[in-house]
């Protein structure tokens, strides 16, 4: 079985579990496992308690397996001020029904890592899509983080020798919005680090998602 932390579009392929990111206004029944929540680029002010109720009720289902993709993104209009109240609205939601967080972040790690602890979140925090230097990565390792790594593992070959530091039992694979299958990027993993794929992911989802 392989596993997909992040991914837009539903394969719902026999021998692959995909988590389908969901939004609050665009929400498909058909879909097996998902997670939901507002994502930084689609805020809007006058439907943020509306929205709000809609991921409080999705996150009580046993197929939702996480809040997100949900965030902080310094390169967008959108003031961060209003972005850390949507995000610390929906990181509450995650508190209150323990469901890990898949998150996006960019330009803003200090700031998502000053959350997690201001707030005491518990529950996993998941960086999806990650695509930076050791530095960023050990920093939010150390501070009880996972690093979903996909298109970038794919595009970047500078970051094969983050991924290969990253400890086996802190790291997710996905897709995004990549033309590419969740298959070949186990198989880029698996050039890096040189171990089981298969059993290491799925293992770190059980842990965390408790499937």
């Amino acid at each position: 079985m392989f596993y997909n932390l992040h991914t837009h579009k539903k394969t719902q392929l026999s021998d692959v579990l995909e988590i389908v990111n969901q939004y609050p206004k665009e929400f498909d029944n058909n879909v097996s496992f998902f997670s939901i929540g507002i994502h930084p680029w689609h805020i809007n002010p006058q439907s943020i308690d509306e929205e709000l109720n809609v991921i409080d009720e999705k996150l009580q289902l046993n197929n939702c397996l996480a809040l997100g993709e949900c965030g902080l993104d310094k390169r967008i209009e959108t003031p961060i001020e209003l972005q850390l109240q949507v995000f610390e609205k929906q990181l509450l939601l995650a508190k209150k029904h323990k469901k890990p967080v898949i998150l996006h972040c960019v330009s803003a790690y200090q700031e998502v890592i000053k959350v997690k602890k201001s707030m005491k979140i518990e529950t996993p925090m998941i960086i999806h899509g990650f695509s930076k230097n050791w530095h960023v990565a050990k920093s939010l390792l150390d501070n009880g983080f996972y690093l979903s790594f996909g298109k970038y593992l794919l595009r970047n070959p500078e970051l094969s020798s983050v991924f290969n530091q990253v400890p086996n039992d802190r790291f997710f694979l996905e897709t995004d919005t990549v033309e590419e299958t969740i298959i070949e990027v186990y198989k880029k993993a698996l050039e890096i680090k040189n171990s089981d794929m298969e059993k290491q992911v799925e293992d770190n989802f059980r842990t965390v998602f408790h499937i």
